[in-house]
């Protein structure tokens, strides 16, 4: 069934992409100064904010269309914990990104970093909901 390898497939791509994240860009941002570490997040932000929505909102489309072709639940489950990242990402890591993106490059310090840190903890939450999508799907797949 066509759509419901294309859930998994854009799930498996949102779970990597945000499980790398987690284990190797954020940590290797940590160990730059405070102006850097700032900086690379800004950027980095901006590039993967592209990505991970649109995989998401793909996933939980191709989600939902499984769910109508087979009637079976599960794809509705998947497609609610991939598209979870949305509402968690505007009302709850928002708030962080924001404070982030308005604080000008030059004045970067401990508090900066202390956000930072925070945010690598809320984007963990993400990397766990498209993990449990993936397994998710890969259970209605069988």
């Amino acid at each position: 069934m066509w759509a419901g390898h294309l859930a998994l497939l854009t799930a498996a791509l949102f779970a990597g992409a945000a499980i790398y994240i987690n284990f190797a860009e954020h940590p290797a941002r940590l160990l730059t100064d405070d102006r850097a570490l700032l900086v690379q997040w800004k950027l980095a932000y901006k590039r993967g904010f592209i990505m991970q929505s649109a995989l998401a909102a793909i996933s939980g489309l191709f989600g939902i269309a499984a769910f109508f072709v087979t009637y079976d639940w599960r794809w509705l489950l998947g497609a609610a914990l991939i598209l979870a990242n949305w509402p968690f990402t505007l009302y709850v890591i928002m708030p962080t990104n924001r404070q982030l993106m308005e604080t000008p490059d030059d004045d970067a310090n401990f508090q900066t970093r202390a956000l930072v840190q925070q945010w690598g903890w809320l984007h963990m939450v993400r990397s766990v909901l498209g993990t449990l999508a993936v397994l998710e799907y890969f259970w209605a797949l069988n």
